[in-house]
C-alpha cells in the first residue's frame, strides 16, 4: 500500500516539475526580457518555482516510498537521454500547436529550456539518489505488526 501511494505521489511530483516548473521558468524568462519587467509576474514565477522546489524537497527528504522519487527521476532522465541521442525527437514531445492552451504551451517552452540546459538531468539524478538507499525500501520499526505475545524479562521458552 505504501508503494501505491508512492506511485501516486510520484505522478504528482512529475506533473509539478513538468507543468509548474516549466510554466514558472517560461514566465521568468519572458518577464526578464520585458522592458520594464513586471514585478508582480516576477514574484508569481518565483513563488511557483519555490512551490515546485518544496514539493521536490519534501519527497526527496521524506520517508515516503522510494517509488515517489523513482517515477519523476526516470521521466526526467529518460527525456534527457532521448535528447542526447536525438534532439529533434526529444523536442517533438513539447506541445507547440496553436490549438493547445497558452498555459500548456508556456509550460512546454519552459520544459524546453530546462531540457536543453541540463536542469532535467540534474533534477533526475537528485531524485534518483533516494532510490539507492536500502533503508527507504524497508518498513519502519513502528510500522511492523506486533502480533506476538511478549515474554517477561528473564523468562524461558
Amino acid at each position: 500500500m505504501r508503494h501505491l501511494a508512492g506511485l501516486l505521489i510520484g505522478l504528482v511530483v512529475t506533473a509539478a516539475v513538468l507543468g509548474g516548473g516549466g510554466w514558472a521558468v517560461q514566465q521568468a524568462l519572458a518577464n526578464a526580457g520585458a522592458t520594464p519587467p513586471d514585478e508582480q509576474k516576477t514574484w508569481i514565477a518565483l513563488g511557483a518555482m519555490a512551490a515546485v522546489g518544496l514539493v521536490v524537497g519534501l519527497v526527496t527528504a521524506g520517508r515516503v516510498s522510494p517509488v515517489a522519487t523513482f517515477i519523476p527521476s526516470m521521466v526526467l532522465l529518460a527525456w534527457t537521454v532521448v535528447y542526447a541521442l536525438d534532439v529533434n525527437r526529444a523536442l517533438s514531445f513539447i506541445p507547440t500547436e496553436p490549438s493547445v492552451n497558452q498555459i500548456i504551451r508556456d509550460a512546454g517552452l519552459g520544459d524546453r529550456t530546462m531540457l536543453t540546459t541540463g536542469v532535467f538531468a540534474l533534477l533526475g539524478v537528485a531524485l534518483f539518489i533516494p532510490v539507492l538507499m536500502p533503508s527507504r525500501w524497508s518498513r519502519r520499526q513502528d510500522d511492523l505488526d506486533d502480533d506476538y505475545e511478549a515474554t517477561p524479562e528473564g523468562g524461558y521458552y
